[in-house]
């Protein structure tokens, strides 16, 4: 007797409008091109020796069983000892800091655990890819407002249009990838009045707090304690020790908003890596790395912006993060009228440096001439990937 064809039951998508997201579809085409991948956001050096062997140090000691759910204590200890000395606002390291399996985990986990089915959440574009989805996720709509065209500074007249009776919370990410600008003291101040007669949640994507430049100092939600009072502020190791391939992060909220992060925590990934979280532990006790970042990631900026200033590619300001934005409205015509996504391809196929279109960023895919490049890279990748835009497009 013929045994029937085995089938797999069809299902109705959670996310039917997600692919392969756009980052990793450009580091497959520079790769397949030979081209400088300058597209997504990752360092092409190793972090700090010393950190590694912190790491190395506590599986030697025998760290490499589950740790607490929330994270090990000394490093939630060390979290919020630094969250106070730079931005003042002191957190319970045993109920208000949660270790996490990477910041998009983190803003995932705090999206299920405080927004409802039919809630709706702000987020303000162009914006990380992740944070529609997880919206999508918890049943709840996502309220798209658009950053200033050009400036990418907060519309707060837009923003507060946006709210309703059922806006649950509100996404803000400074400094801002992809643009790099980074919000202001006023500006978050602003934020903190527009806010305060609401019930509205803050998830303050602060993952390259240590990214700002010329002096600026960070706007952390957790220097507003009123905001502080409503965030659940995310920040990420794998983005300050470029190591962005270890998936180690942090949420710091209130009490009442940690214990629902992580009822959802615990049952998602449940912990996180346990010799990592010693070893950053024990490195988290010389703050000079984090300290001095800010200069290590200006003079990339500094070099990578001269070197770009012989080309017809125009400057975006950057102020913060490793992103450089970048408007190609002034190549040759047929370049120029080319979309973001084709733009981005041709760059990569032709000139052999790849680069992010930052329709990417928009639900809308629109364009508006402009391509992300990432200069978290070593020098010699940098001028690799300059002198290949400076012939091309000088």
């Amino acid at each position: 007797m013929t045994q029937p064809m085995p089938r797999t039951p069809a299902v109705t998508s959670r996310l039917p409008q997600v692919g392969t997201t756009i980052f990793t579809v450009m580091s497959a085409l520079a790769q397949q091109c030979a081209a400088v991948n300058l597209g997504q956001g990752f360092p092409d050096f190793d972090g700090d020796a010393r950190l590694k062997d912190a790491v190395k140090a506590a599986m030697d000691a025998g760290h490499n069983q589950y740790p607490p759910m929330a994270g090990v204590p000394a490093l939630r200890e060390a979290i919020a000892a630094k969250i106070e000395t730079l931005y003042g606002q002191h957190y319970d390291p045993g109920l208000e800091i949660t270790v996490t399996a990477g910041a998009t985990q983190a803003l995932l986990t705090a999206v299920l655990a405080l927004v409802h089915p039919g809630d709706e959440v702000i987020v303000l574009e162009p914006c990380y890819d992740s944070y529609e989805p997880a919206i999508a996720l918890a049943g709840a709509t996502a309220v798209r407002v658009p950053l200033t065209p050009g400036s990418f500074r907060p519309d707060f007249e837009r923003i507060a249009a946006a709210i309703t009776p059922r806006t649950r919370a509100l996404f803000v990410n400074t400094p801002h990838n992809p643009s790099g600008t980074v919000w202001t003291p006023a500006e978050m101040q602003r934020l903190a009045e527009l806010l305060r007669p609401t019930n509205i949640l803050l998830i303050a994507d602060e993952v390259y707090e240590h990214m700002v430049y010329d002096g600026v100092a960070h706007a952390s939600a957790a220097r507003w304690p009123e905001l502080a009072a409503r965030a659940v502020v995310i920040s990420s190791f794998g983005k300050t020790y470029h190591v962005t391939g270890w998936k180690v992060a942090f949420a710091a909220a209130p009490a009442s908003l940690s214990a629902e992060f992580r009822k959802v925590h615990q049952f998602n990934t449940f912990t996180v890596n346990t010799p990592m979280q010693h070893g950053l532990a024990a490195y988290m006790a010389d703050p000079v790395p984090y300290l001095q970042l800010p200069d290590f990631y200006q003079r990339k900026r500094d070099l990578f912006r001269a070197g770009l200033a012989p080309t017809r590619l125009r400057l975006l300001p950057c102020e913060g993060t490793y992103f450089q934005c970048v408007d190609y409205s002034g190549l040759d015509p047929a370049i120029a009228a080319l979309p973001e996504a084709a733009f981005c391809e041709w760059l990569t196929r032709e000139v052999g440096v790849a680069a992010i279109p930052l329709s990417a960023f928009y639900c809308d895919g629109r364009n508006q001439q402009i391509a992300r490049l990432c200069f978290a890279k070593k020098d010699e990748t940098l001028h690799a990937a300059l002198e290949r835009l400076r012939r091309h497009l000088g």
